[in-house]
């Protein structure tokens, strides 16, 4: 059924309870785009036949030639069930862990999640990751088993096995809404085949289906069975559609906004829940002040960068003035649209509970928050899985590219904030740094696109830097010598500092809160209260002065300094994190001429990186979790392959014909890991890998390794002392 007039769609979202906002979500390769296929299929938006080969959603011709989904797409559908029908708003989101930043900023616009998954491989470490962000989220999850055709030509399992072994993975996944959903959506979230949360299907083949299909159409799984043993594929597709038995799950356990909003704004807004803004949010209220979400930006070579987000009360429509509430910006509004995949249609005005695409935003960034007041709160910021480990230099190949390279960068960063330009002021290169190397990869494939011809350097680590013990306060002068700065250091404790970097603890919080929190951590009251920075590295500075004169009018100059040594540490100029550094006392000049920033910024520089120094400072590494899908007698050859490049296997599991190597291993050693893989595997082994944790590097490496990153920096080899910085008397 084609969308015959957008007034069509309109009609029927002027009632809330017949929308639903959900989003695909999976791991890499298990079949989400050519499961959306069906669906685009079954609202006419695509042709039936090429559905499961068009990969509609994946727009960008980069995804077409590569096969997996690099962006998220959305799309409207239309859904009748009985003599309702249902205006379905979609995302389709990317597998790849490197494009994870993208599912996290999606599921704020939805309110439930279909989780897919592969019958033969189940429950992988990226189905577990996404089905967290979601629960985390409030957004409520249903399970589409996908690929049932393997069981039966690839396990040859009767009908009997294949219901134990489907049995085991729905088992697996209601683990994890135990382990990572909130106590009071534990047992309500919970899938299962009774109450038609599960589906089972062959997106490939277009069929699928739940308990109320069985019990409307009569198919059980011998059905099924059979249907692939005499080649009855087709008439199985007609009689049971994947859309019917995704959409119905859908439609059936997924919430309306206006339900949906009760129970997740109170998680995703901190603002109060009592005020007139409150109140519109939380009942998705049309006549309250308009607030949006924005969650996606694109740039449409047309028409500019276009704002996508989650409209949660009031109205937006052609021509409105909206508020950009965190870069307390204007902007006026020149459409209103939603998109139909890669279609966007213009719709003039659109009510809360949609996810409107906005024209005429340019300011506009994903996560900002849009209002048609300007005091309101904003959105609780999102929280991102992973963070920018791999980085490379990129310079047009031709000078007059220059502009068309800075623009090319402009537009990919607008498109994916997860991708971080920065200039070396020292060199004057301009460095990318990404999520990984395919992330990279897809960067510099964008910036060709856009016509412009690049030299990049080898991919690059980013490492980052902290010390390991406490050491007493140590002094440092002002270059006039008139001001004197003491300053200690700690450790801080990894909850606190991963508090700080997810923001639940930082200046913009309430100071009482904030003091509270730490209290309760085991601080001392005294410290709680005495915050002068957070710095979103995972870092804090504390004012542990007593009755010093002229502190308050110095903060902000000694802030400087203590923030440069943050984003560049003493041994290789890398972020620091996790340090509590303790301004202990101060004696400053009284002239304030003498003890202005050009005097203090430099004395708390200095401060800062003597203190650390005294510290035992290590750098830090990026460690991968890597999981490899390997026939049995090749498992010896992937544990060879791991230990020969720093890494170690941490747990080997049976998963049917494949076995599974979960291990880990550093990121800097990954870059040629594709062609020993394949080397040492002939080409069998499967694996993808996701950023895991910091860990100090081994003492063998680490003088050589901080020789050649500040070679690379253009500093000298040898990092400085404590002494060149600290002042005795």
């Amino acid at each position: 059924m084609k969308f015959k007039t957008t007034d069509q769609v309109l009609k029927i979202i002027g009632d809330k309870s017949l929308i639903r906002n959900f989003g695909v979500i999976a791991h890499v390769d298990h079949g989400k785009t050519t499961m959306s296929d069906s669906l685009l299929a079954s609202s006419g938006i695509i042709a039936p036949s090429s559905a499961g080969q068009a990969l509609a959603l994946d727009s960008m011709k980069l995804e077409q030639e590569r096969q997996m989904t690099i962006v998220q797409a959305n799309v409207t559908l239309l859904f009748k069930q009985g003599e309702k029908e249902f205006v379905i708003n979609m995302i389709d989101t990317p597998g790849h862990i490197d494009f994870t930043g993208r599912v996290t900023r999606s599921l704020r616009a939805i309110d439930g999640a279909v989780v897919v998954s592969d019958s033969v491989e189940g429950i992988m470490t990226q189905t577990e990751t996404v089905t967290r962000q979601a629960l985390e989220e409030r957004v409520r999850p249903v399970l589409y088993i996908n690929k049932i055709d393997r069981l039966i030509k690839e396990l040859r399992l009767t009908p009997d096995k294949m219901q134990e072994w489907l049995a085991e993975i729905i088992s697996d996944f209601n683990s994890l809404v135990d382990t990572y959903a909130e106590p009071e959506y534990k047992d309500k979230w919970k899938v299962s085949i009774q109450d038609g949360s599960v589906s089972f299907g062959s997106a490939k083949d277009r069929w699928g289906f739940n308990i109320d299909i069985m019990k409307e159409k009569g198919i059980t799984f011998k059905d099924i069975y059979q249907a692939y043993e005499s080649g009855g594929v087709e008439e199985l597709a007609k009689k049971a559609p994947l859309a019917d038995a995704v959409l119905g799950m859908v439609v059936k356990h997924h919430p309306p906004p206006h339900v949906a909003q009760k129970y997740r704004i109170p998680k995703i807004w901190k603002g109060d829940l009592e005020s007139d803004v409150g109140k519109a949010l939380l009942n998705c209220d049309d006549n309250g002040p308009a607030v949006m979400m924005i969650v996606n930006m694109t740039v449409d070579p047309a028409a500019g960068p276009v704002a996508i987000g989650r409209l949660f009360s009031g109205k937006l429509k052609d021509g409105q003035h909206v508020h950009i509430i965190d870069s307390k910006r204007e902007g006026r509004i020149q459409s209103v649209n939603f998109f139909m995949g890669n279609q966007r249609e213009m719709v003039g005005e659109l009510a809360a509970g949609n996810i409107p695409a906005l024209l005429g935003l340019p300011e506009a960034r994903a996560g900002q928050t849009l209002a048609s007041i300007t005091d309101v709160p904003l959105f609780e910021g999102i929280k991102y899985v992973s963070e920018p480990v791999v980085q490379m230099a990129v310079e047009a190949k031709h000078p007059k590219d220059l502009p068309k390279l800075v623009e090319a960068l402009r537009r990919i960063t607008i498109e994916d904030p997860n991708l971080v330009v920065k200039i070396n002021e020292e060199s004057g290169e301009t460095i990318i740094a990404g999520m990984g190397v395919l992330h990279l990869e897809i960067a510099t494939t964008l910036i060709g696109d856009a016509g412009v011809q690049i030299i990049t350097s080898q991919p690059l680590i980013n490492y980052r830097e902290t010390i390991r013990k406490r050491t007493d306060a140590v002094m440092s002068k002002s270059p006039n010598r008139h001001n004197k700065l003491f300053m200690a250091v700690e450790p801080l404790e990894p909850e606190i500092a991963e508090m700080i970097r997810t923001g639940q603890l930082s200046e913009m919080k309430d100071k009482k809160e904030v003091a509270k929190t730490l209290r309760e951590k085991g601080w001392d009251p005294d410290m709680a209260k005495s915050i002068m920075k957070f710095d979103p590295r995972g870092n804090v500075l504390i004012n542990a002065t007593k009755g010093v004169q002229f502190i308050q009018e110095s903060t902000d100059s000694i802030l400087t300094g203590f923030e440069e040594v943050m984003k560049e540490g003493p041994l290789a100029k890398e972020q620091m994190r996790n340090c509590k550094f303790i301004f202990t006392h101060f004696v400053p000049h009284e002239d304030p001429a003498h003890r202005g920033l050009s005097q203090l910024g430099p004395a708390s520089r200095r401060a800062c990186l003597g203190a650390s120094l005294k510290a035992d400072p290590v750098l830090l590494e990026p460690i991968l979790g890597i999981e490899v899908r390997v026939p049995q007698d090749l498992i010896g050859n992937v544990a060879g392959v791991l230990a020969g490049k720093r890494g170690k296997v941490i747990d080997m599991q049976q998963k049917g014909v494949v076995n599974i190597v979960t291990g880990e291993i550093p990121a800097s050693e990954t870059f040629d890991l594709s062609e020993v893989m394949r080397g040492q595997t002939a080409g069998k082994a499967m694996w993808n890998s996701h950023f895991k944790a910091w860990a100090p590097l081994p003492t063998s490496i680490q003088t050589q390794v901080i020789a050649d990153v500040r070679k690379r920096k253009g500093l000298s080899p040898d990092p400085p002392t404590a002494s060149e910085f600290i002042d005795t008397e």
